[in-house]
């Protein structure tokens, strides 16, 4: 994220009374090989993606007490839910995707981490028929709720979530907003196309022009009632998070796998993670595992 140009698109969007139509992906499901394999790549521990995967583990973590069965909605090639199953072995997690290929590839992820805390189921997210009313005590998803079709598809995978999630459960909701105009999208979509491929960057700005509203996310959410809070980035709602309260302190086993795994990133994803925990801060959302590191 180059900070000039980002804080000139994020002005102009604040002060932008335009509101854009939202796009649905052509693909709902995602299925292609080749835009498939660039997300994967984009989430590995070198990807791109690292330091965003990072930080929604460290916000996932107080929400997932040990002996947990965790429910990860959109898993794709569990890049992002190895990271939390990491954090926290003593639960059990389930991810959950459409895709055949995705899990396919999520199957080699979890090879390849040596995690034995995750197990894989295809399907839907809009019903969660497979499974049964609160056989979850916690419900995570995080950059897959823009893949729905529309807004009716959103609030009916809500209510599924709800009725899957035991009472007091935790919950962890994160997808894009949708910006106001087509150049902001361009600028987040193609700001380091010079280190991802043609793919990704054709995928993200995809990505962009189907986000939700903050409206249409918030509309969506009331089924969980006030147990869970909003937050977005600051000035503009480029992420847009939905996080209920936290339910342990993170032990010292967690706080230790953190910072491992942010020693891990290269200094460029250091830098990157720090700036987006800022971003979020400034919209009210505060690191929930900090370290001098970060």
């Amino acid at each position: 994220m180059s900070g000039p140009a980002m804080f000139f698109h994020l002005i102009v969007e604040r002060l932008s009374r335009q509101v854009l139509p939202r796009v649905p992906e052509a693909e709902l499901v995602m299925d292609n090989f080749a835009q498939n394999e660039a997300f994967e790549l984009a989430g590995r521990t070198d990807g791109i993606l690292a330091f965003t995967y990072l930080y929604q583990a460290l916000q996932i973590t107080p929400l997932v007490r040990p002996g947990d069965r965790v429910l990860d909605l959109g898993c794709g090639p569990a890049n992002q839910l190895i990271q939390v199953a990491q954090l926290n072995p003593d639960a059990h997690f389930t991810g959950l995707d459409a895709s055949a290929e995705m899990l396919n590839r999520a199957r080699d992820t979890i090879r390849r981490g040596g995690v034995a805390n995750i197990e894989l189921a295809c399907g839907d997210m809009i019903s969660l028929a497979q499974f049964a009313d609160a056989s979850f005590d916690c419900v995570i998803s995080t950059m897959s709720l823009h893949h729905l079709p529309d807004e009716a598809a959103l609030v009916d995978a809500m209510r599924a979530a709800r009725r899957v999630l035991k009472p007091g459960g935790g919950l962890y909701l994160i997808d894009f907003g949708r910006l106001k105009r087509v150049a902001t999208q361009r600028f987040f979509a193609e700001d380091r196309s010079d280190s991802q491929p043609e793919a990704f960057t054709r995928d993200y700005f995809n990505s962009l022009r189907a986000a939700f509203s903050v409206d249409e996310l918030s509309r969506a959410m009331q089924v969980f009632g006030t147990d869970v809070t909003p937050y977005a980035t600051a000035l503009a709602p480029f992420m847009v998070i939905f996080k209920s309260a936290a339910r342990r302190e993170p032990d010292a086993l967690a706080r230790k796998t953190a910072h491992d795994l942010y020693r891990r990133l290269s200094t460029s994803q250091q830098k990157y993670f720090r700036r987006y925990a800022r971003w979020l801060r400034a919209g009210g959302l505060e690191l929930p595992i900090t370290s001098d590191l970060f």
